[in-house]
Formats: structure tokens, sequence, C-alpha cells
């Protein structure tokens, strides 16, 4: 006996997902089906019970649910049950007008209940309830919600590019990892995407209710001239029959109209997703002594005033009452003790109590806080995620995220940027104020804080907004806090940037070429050169400014040096010559003259027997010293004169020169004679010249 069940139970638990996937066409096909197809009175109950318990059954998801989208199905919801209603009065308006002159029961048992029961018979009681119903239905729950509908569909496509900057910044702070992301992006377009639909489908309530009126009428009507026409009733016989059938069928249909109706009202209006609206309701409503007591009070007056039900509000104003006093004398509840991390009972260290070095911080002292705060007009985050986004387009590879942290211990307008734990630049700035910077030549005098630009050492002043017009007229750049941090930031991103590529992106750089040329870097990476090589050459063209933006340069470059030497060094000087074009374009321009810094002969004869030459003598100490002193020196007077500062020298050397002046003039840019396009021309400029000369 129990082995059919089993077997039944088995085929239904495996064909699950199966009936699931069909269920939504086959409800449509139903639908349809009862529009068309002439039903039994029996069967037409069953499927008047089951509208009742899907209207009841939304109702609960929808007062139950913590946030809207926990019932992003309700559009597609709405819809079928609304054409399911419709059905309904389809086909009971055909049983009605074919049958109803048999007697109230020939619709069957549920319209001869609603007939009878609950308006006791009289059709003319049940049509002012039916009016009434239509009114709450369409001219309050429904109106409001479908306000309700529009608005928050305008806001949440109005927010929507805000929210997804929002999640693009913190993704750049470095707060939330890309899987959260990803997430965050696809519910704020899920939540645009549902208040849209909730504003189109609430016209569904609104048609419904409208349809339930035109129905009623033409039930009425139709039944009338059936009953005296076709049955040979009187207008009284035909009057109670008919109208009574259809006032009950009505009211079969608008209840759980209306349950649907205040449904989508509760699904647009809510607000909060920490508690379902009964919590909601009760924790926000019920949770003050103060307010219950007051309106105890008042009903208490009430009650007494002659004339007044005086049991009624007393009873009322003593229930309030007491739950007043109760809320009063409720001890407070203690406040959740802070988590903290599990550790041995013996004090051991564990590794959990080891933190991940950030591999790019930003530390900001307390007043700074508000310019990563969103609700206080905060636009931190953005700058950094286009300093981020700026950085990958000019140099070639994404840079790690940027881990935005406050710091007590810094001064409150202080600020600082860390590199793998390590301070690499710290200033101040000040919310609300400007930064003038004289470019160079302009003695205008400011009321102000004297200072000096962060990122490249130019005199400034910070200044109120009142004095930013005069100083932007009299010739200095006006910039915000937030810019004087955000190029700070791209200056010293720029300057380490060899720093910033470790392994992990080095080999998402890796990833997103094979995507682009997969047979290219198949063949190089790592098959020709190991990843830690191809890294170390990118290294070191990055310590020297090198863009790496054109990567298939480079790759073709290995590709074509590799089978030759695998020392990263030989590798770089020879992708520099592939690169040579891009190169004196970074540093020149447009131009096709070259006006660089040569060195003397005589020195430039000594700097290659000893530096171009393994096993030559050793570069004297003093002629280093000098030679990087007087490169300084005549570095400074080209940036003065708007020429850049570029020292040629011999291939055997460039390396070894390039080290020599990067500590003292870190701008001065080294090019070994094959790096020289043979489309530009070069014009001598200053001569570095020795002890020897």
């Amino acid at each position: 006996m129990n082995q059919p069940l089993k077997t039944l139970q088995q085929w239904f638990g495996s064909n699950a997902s199966m009936l699931q996937g069909v269920a939504a066409p086959m409800l449509v096909v139903a639908i349809l089906a009862m529009m068309v197809l002439p039903l039994p009175a029996w069967l037409l109950d069953v499927f008047f019970t089951i509208n009742i318990s899907v209207a009841l059954m939304v109702m609960m998801v929808a007062a139950y649910m913590l946030r809207p989208l926990d019932f992003a199905a309700f559009p597609s919801v709405l819809l079928l049950t609304t054409l399911m209603r419709l059905s309904l009065n389809v086909a009971s308006t055909r049983v009605v007008l074919l049958e109803g002159h048999t007697g109230a029961g020939a619709a069957g048992a549920v319209i001869e209940a609603f007939g009878h029961f609950l308006i006791g018979g009289n059709f003319a009681v049940g049509l002012i309830v039916f009016a009434i119903l239509v009114v709450i239905n369409f001219v309050v729950v429904t109106k409001g919600a479908e306000r309700i509908a529009e608005v928050s569909a305008r806001f949440a496509l109005d927010a929507m590019p805000g929210k997804q900057m929002a999640v693009d910044a913190d993704l750049s702070a470095g707060t939330i990892d890309e899987k959260e992301a990803k997430r965050r992006r696809a519910e704020v377009a899920e939540e645009a995407d549902f208040f849209g639909s909730m504003d189109g489908a609430s016209k569904f309530v609104r048609g419904d209710a409208v349809a339930g009126i035109l129905i009623l009428f033409i039930n009425i009507i139709g039944g009338l001239i059936v009953g005296i026409a076709q049955h040979g009733l009187s207008l009284g016989q035909a009057a109670d029959s008919y109208i009574l059938l259809a006032v009950g069928d009505a009211l079969v249909a608008q209840i759980p109209g209306l349950l649907i109706s205040v449904a989508a009202a509760m699904v647009v209006s809510r607000v909060g997703k920490e508690h379902d609206l009964g919590r909601q309701i009760m924790h926000q409503m019920f949770v003050s002594p103060r307010v219950l007591g007051i309106t105890a009070t008042i009903m208490g007056i009430l009650g007494v005033i002659p004339g007044m039900p005086h049991l009624v509000f007393l009873m009322i104003a003593a229930i309030l009452g007491y739950m007043a006093w109760v809320l009063a004398h409720k001890p407070p509840e203690p406040e959740p003790a802070e988590e903290k991390p599990m550790v041995a009972s013996d004090g051991e260290a564990s590794w959990d109590d080891l933190q991940p070095v950030d591999q790019l911080g930003l530390e900001l002292g307390y007043r700074l806080i508000t310019l990563v705060d969103k609700n206080r007009q905060g636009d931190l985050l953005t700058r950094i995620k286009g300093v981020r986004r700026k950085f990958a387009q000019e140099v070639g590879f994404l840079p790690p995220p940027v881990h935005v942290r406050d710091n007590l211990e810094l001064k409150p307008s202080g600020y600082r940027i860390t590199l793998r734990g390590v301070i690499v630049g710290e200033s101040e700035a000040f919310p609300g104020m400007y930064l003038a910077i004289n470019p160079g030549g302009i003695t205008t005098p400011l009321l102000g804080t004297a200072t000096t630009d962060p990122a490249f050492g130019l005199p400034a002043h910070w200044i109120d907004e009142r004095q930013k017009e005069a100083a932007q007229m009299a010739g200095f750049t006006v910039v915000d806090s937030e810019t004087v941090m955000a190029t700070h930031l791209s200056h010293l991103m720029q300057v380490h940037a060899a720093k910033l590529l470790s392994r992990t992106e080095t080999q998402q750089l890796v990833e997103h070429v094979s995507k682009l040329a997969p047979k290219l870097i198949e063949e190089v990476v790592p098959k020709m050169v190991s990843i830690a090589v191809f890294q170390k050459i990118l290294q070191l063209l990055l310590e020297e400014s090198v863009h790496i933006r054109d990567i298939r340069t480079i790759i073709e470059s290995i590709a074509e040096h590799a089978n030759a030497t695998t020392d990263p060094a030989e590798l770089a000087r020879r992708v520099r010559v592939a690169l040579s074009p891009a190169i004196v374009q970074q540093i020149y321009g447009p131009s096709r003259e070259l006006n660089v810094i040569a060195i003397d002969p005589p020195l430039e004869r000594l700097l290659v027997q000893a530096l171009g030459n393994a096993s030559g003598p050793a570069l004297d100490p003093g002629v280093a010293d000098m030679l990087s002193r007087t490169a300084a020196e005549v570095a400074l007077k080209q940036e003065e004169i708007g020429v850049p500062a570029c020292l040629l020298v011999p291939d055997a050397i460039r390396n070894a020169i390039a080290r020599l002046v990067r500590r003292v003039a870190p701008r001065l840019q080294v090019l070994a004679h094959s790096e020289i396009p043979e489309t530009h021309t070069i014009r001598i400029g200053p001569i570095l010249r020795g002890a020897t000369s």
C-alpha cells in the first residue's frame, strides 16, 4: 500500500525542477482555457478558493519580506493573479447567464455563500458593499501604490549611476573585492528593473478594479435581459436571481483583488531591510513609553466625558497606560559586546594576528574623513578611482587598489601615502579651502597659509573660497583639497610605478594580453622567459619612466632576443631600442629636433673605460660625485628654460649613467645613441665637463 506512494514521492522529487520550469506556462494555458471552456459549478468553487488562497499567500509574503528585491517576482505574480481573476469572472459570467434562472446556487457554493451570508441575500446591500470595496481598492490603495511605484522607479533610475560609481569607488579603495562589486552592481540593476516593472504592473491592479465594475454591470444588465426575455421571469424574480449572483460573483473577485492591491502597496512602500513589516511597526510605534502614556491620558479624558462610551475608551486607556508603565520600568538592554577574535586559552599568538600589508595605502587624519563620506558630498574616492584609471591608460597596467583608512596618530588635517607599509609621501590638506600654486614668476601676495605643493614642490598658499577668483586672475593654479591629494597620489604612483608592478599585477597583465593576442604571449611567456624575468624587464623599464602600454612591441622584442640572452637588464636594453620612438615622443613630444645634453669627449672616454668594461678600472668616487652634481645643475637649468632635460651617452654606459644620476636628478632622462630614431635630428646643448677636461 505504501509502495505506490513512495514511488509517487520519488517521481515528484526527481522531476521537481522540471515541474517548476513548466509551472508558469501551464498556468497561463489554464487561465486561457477558463475563458473559453465551460466549467461546472464545483470546478468554479475550486478555482475561486485557489484564487483567495493565492491572494492571501501573496499578501503574507509581502508582509514578511525584508526588502523589495526579496519578492522580485511580484510584478509577474501580479499579472498572473489579475489574469486568473478576470478569467474566473468570464467563466462565472457564462454560468450565471446560462443557469442563473435555476436559483442562487447555479454558479457554485462560493458565489452563493458570498451572496447570502456576507450581504444577507440583499442585492442592494451587496451593491453598496461592492461600491465601497471598489472605492477603497481603486481610489485609496491602488492610487497610492501607483504613485509610490512611479516615484520609486524614477528615483531608482536617477540614482543608478551614482550607486554604480559608489560601488566602483569602494572597489578601488579596496573595501570590497571584485566578487562583491559584481553582486552589488547586479543588485543595483535589479532594483532599478524591479521598480520600473512595478510602475507598469500597478496599471494591472487599476485596470482590474475598472474591469470588475464593468463586469458587474454587464452581468446585471445581461442577467435581467436573459431572465425576462428567454426564461419568462418577472423583473423582481430576475433581479433576485441574477443581480444577487452578479453581486456575489463581483465580491468573490474583488476581495482577492483588494488583498493583491494591499500587497502591492506594501511592496513598493517598504523602507529598510533589517526587519519584516510587523517587527518594524512594533519596534517603531510601541517603543516609547511617553507616546503610549500621552495617548492613554487623552483616551481616558475622552472616556469620562458624558455621553461617550465609557467602558470602551477607559479600557483602551488602561491597556495603553499599562504598556507605557511596562516600557518605562523595563531595564535597558545591554549593548552587544564587540566580537573578539578567538585566541588560545594560554594567550598564544596565531596566524589570525597577522594583518597583510597594504600594497598601496592612503591614511587620513580625522578632519579629512569627510572627503570620503558620500553623505557629505565627499568625492575623494571618485578622484582615486580616476587616478587609477588614468594611470592604467598612461603607464600600461592596472595598479593595485588604494586602501583608504583613518589614522588618529596623524595631524587632524594630515594624510600619508604608503607603499607596502612604507611611507612614500605625506602632507596636509584642509577641506573647504583651496591651494593656490605659484607656477613661477607671480609676485602677487595672497592672504593665506604659505606652504609647498606636495606633488611637485612649488610654492603655494592655502586660501579660502573668497580669494579663489582673485588668485586665478593673478595666474595662480587653484585646486581644492581633494585634487591636491589625488594629484599627490598620482605623482607618487608614477614615481614608484616599478614597485607597484608586483607578481600579481604582472600575471594579470599577461592574462589580459593573452585575450588580445593569445599566440603571441604563449610563445614568449613562460616558454622563452619566465614570469619572473618578464616582471623584472618591465620593472627596469618603469624605473626610468618608460611606459609599457605598447606591450605587443615589448613581447615581440623579447621574443626576438630571448634566444641570445635571458639577462633581464640586457633584454630591457634591447626593448628600449624597440620602444625608442615612443620614448623620445614621451620626452620631447612631436618635435623632430632633439635638444640634448652631451658629455665632454675626454670625460666620455674615461666613463666608457670605467663603466663599459667589467674588467676595466673602477670609476673614481670623486668623478662620479662631480658628474652627478653637474648633471643635476644642468638638468635644472634646462627645465627652467622649458627644454626637456635629456642626456645622450654611448650605448655601453647608458644603464650605468642612468643609475648614477637617478638619485640626484630623477627627472633627467638618459638616452643611448641607438635609441635616437632615424626620423629625428640632434642638437647638442649643454656639455658636461669633468676635471680632466
